[in-house]
């Protein structure tokens, strides 16, 4: 995954979650992942906890507001130079504005809007933040995945309102897949599922490395979460598909070996 200063135009280059239990995610993903929570003022940042693995920015997480109902999950922020036109390109290419564009202050500037399948994604634009500072470690995102049941009109929301270079990397009927950047520079998938997955929800997935696939399941589950897929091999390396301490959705992956 490239790093901070080299990402491709719309990279993901933010995570954050969304807890019904801040205290218990935060103990969470500091038992599995290492990471250290800190919590910013309550009164400039409305409490907001970031999470560091080796002193770098590695995620974000914040209380669920009372408004929004109950919601534990995990977000993806897309880069952007232009906040405001990106939201512009948004609405005009069939996504809808769900907030923002808010600034963040001494941070940068956010919003956070729906894909025309109402997948939901946010939009970051550094100032002079730049997200996630720590890349291809244990502990860290290693991939990003949205799975679409309207994949061509997807493929082409996010290469035209994002800037996304695209590369067709399945084609076949049971496998359509389509990549941001190619070889060792891609960084993000887009996964046809309306032939295996009609009724599930369309949503964006976040793998995070582990050594050992079968251990960090083991791990989740000792910690309060639940595993959902089981370890498996693939050409991509073994994974598994896991929920946290308060139902929040995620993946593991184990690299191949010099993958």
């Amino acid at each position: 995954m490239p790093s901070p200063t080299n990402r491709p135009a719309g990279a993901p280059c933010w995570i954050e979650l969304t807890t019904s239990d801040v205290s218990a995610s935060t103990k969470f993903y500091g038992d599995l992942f290492g990471w250290h929570a800190e919590q910013r003022s309550q009164e400039e940042y409305g409490g907001y906890v970031s999470f560091s693995l080796h002193d770098d920015a590695v995620a974000g997480c914040m209380a669920v507001q009372a408004q929004d109902g109950p919601a534990d999950l995990w977000s993806v922020y897309l880069q952007t130079d232009d906040v405001a036109a990106t939201v512009e390109a948004v609405t005009s290419h069939g996504g809808q504005l769900r907030g923002g564009p808010h600034a963040v202050p001494n941070l940068g500037v956010m919003a956070f809007v729906t894909d025309p399948s109402g997948a939901a994604i946010g939009s970051w634009q550094a100032d002079p933040f730049p997200g996630i500072a720590v890349v291809d470690e244990p502990g860290t995102p290693l991939w990003f995945e949205l799975h679409s049941r309207n994949y061509d009109r997807d493929v082409a929301f996010y290469r035209d309102v994002f800037g996304w270079d695209t590369y067709v990397a399945g084609d076949e009927p049971d496998f359509r897949y389509t990549t941001l950047g190619s070889g060792v520079g891609q960084v993000a998938g887009i996964m046809d599922g309306s032939a295996w997955a009609p009724e599930a929800p369309m949503e964006w997935s976040i793998y995070f490395g582990v050594d050992d696939c079968d251990k960090g399941c083991e791990r989740v589950t000792s910690l309060g979460g639940s595993v959902v897929i089981a370890p498996e091999d693939t050409p991509y390396g073994r994974l598994a598909a896991v929920t946290d301490a308060t139902g929040a959705a995620f993946k593991l992956i184990t690299p191949p070996a010099g993958g």
